[in-house]
């Protein structure tokens, strides 16, 4: 067990925990008074965060000790439990915020996130030999990527559709595909978008773009939230109000604790504080990115790259909505706001990826007749083989 310890990536240890513990005392900062207006005790959303956040410690341990590689053995039943689920949410969940997302306490779209990845990680990797045929290797597992899209537009929720989109992308991208097969992709995906745009431009998700855009001419409805979050982020300042000195979290910026807590980190912690925690955040997606690199076999690589672009996009459109770049889609800050599901999956996550760092390094302080085992071992994944047409010999 000792010997194992310098394997660990320490990095992805320390910044997700750290964050995440970080996010523990921002929910009970933004969410305190909110909760006592609802008739809870003030740490209430504390303690479910609190819950989940062990919950995803646990998760984190586990999954850093599985072989990443044996997930593509479970992809199959993972991703028909997400079906599954996201059928379920339609036919029996709860409405929350306008969207029937929610099931036996959990939001399976946030789990789809993390299922999408693997799917098409262990998909295309399988594909490498022919990767560059589009009807042989790039169409067939968009089927099923649009099967879980459609799903999830259904609830409705047009922000989590939105990041199983980009990170497919991302993985699809980063899979080899020949340039003109991207276009055809993006292409059928502008159509898709114009055929939907009946169905999702209701005059609810309009006004959210006149409320990001023009929040001024509508400050007392759809740009309210908006410029509560302005006002929030100019408080701040560069050092901040003092942790659990918010003024805006008093009842005037609603979902402080969710989609809005880094308003929120500004107005308490200012500049320094907000510029703390994208470093961090980004320590978590460069780390994935450089992982992704290192790796020698596809699966690890694509899978490295789908959780850091997991990490990254859902940053990137939470940032956007609350400084007015984006409308808002009620997407919540990796890490840092409420939310269980997201909290841990995220931790999961954040498993999966030290797992395949683990291996990497261990394959670099390895001595070189196992590297060259663990070579092999890559080679069959890449030629298609399985674990059975190995010499039995080799050791993993």
């Amino acid at each position: 067990m000792l010997q194992k310890l310098k394997f660990y990536d320490y990095t992805l240890i320390i910044t997700p925990i750290l964050l995440a513990a970080f996010g523990l005392v921002m929910v009970y900062s933004a969410s305190m008074v909110f909760a006592v207006v609802q008739g809870h005790a003030a740490n209430y959303y504390l303690t479910q965060q609190s819950i989940r956040f062990g919950m995803g410690l646990i998760g984190f341990i586990l999954c850093s000790a599985f072989p990443y590689r044996y997930y593509q053995k479970l992809i199959k039943p993972i991703i028909l439990g997400v079906i599954l689920l996201l059928i379920g949410v339609l036919l029996f969940g709860s409405e929350v915020n306008n969207a029937q997302s929610w099931i036996l306490g959990i939001q399976p779209a946030e789990f789809a996130k993390l299922a999408i990845v693997m799917y098409l990680a262990s998909v295309y990797s399988k594909k490498q030999e022919y990767i560059r045929e589009f009807s042989k290797a790039v169409l067939p597992p968009l089927i099923i990527t649009g099967i879980i899209l459609a799903l999830i537009v259904l609830q409705p929720d047009i922000g989590t559709a939105s990041i199983v989109f980009l990170i497919a992308c991302s993985v699809i991208f980063s899979s080899g595909i020949r340039f003109k097969h991207l276009s055809l992709l993006l292409f059928i995906g502008l159509m898709f978008l114009l055929m939907t745009l009946p169905y999702m431009a209701t005059d609810e998700r309009l006004t959210r773009f006149t409320g990001a855009y023009q929040p001024f001419e509508t400050p007392a409805s759809h740009g309210y939230q908006l410029i509560q979050s302005y006002v929030a982020i100019g408080n701040g300042g560069l050092a901040g109000e003092g942790l659990g000195q918010s003024v805006q979290k008093l009842g005037y910026l609603t979902e402080a604790h969710t989609d809005f807590i880094m308003a929120v980190v500004a107005e308490e912690l200012g500049f320094i504080g907000v510029v703390i925690v994208i470093g961090m955040l980004s320590i978590i997606v460069l780390r994935g990115l450089f992982i992704s690199r290192k790796a020698k076999d596809s699966f690890g690589s694509l899978l490295a790259i789908g959780i850091s672009s997991m990490v990254g996009i859902q940053a990137f459109i939470n940032l956007g909505a609350i400084s007015g770049l984006l409308p808002i889609t009620g997407v919540p800050l990796p890490f840092v706001s409420y939310g269980g599901s997201s909290l841990l999956v995220l931790l999961i996550s954040m498993g999966i990826l030290n797992n395949i760092a683990m291996h990497i390094k261990k394959r670099e302080l390895e001595p070189a007749g196992e590297n060259q085992n663990t070579r092999d071992i890559s080679q069959a994944y890449r030629g298609g083989r399985t674990w059975h047409n190995l010499n039995k010999s080799t050791k993993y």
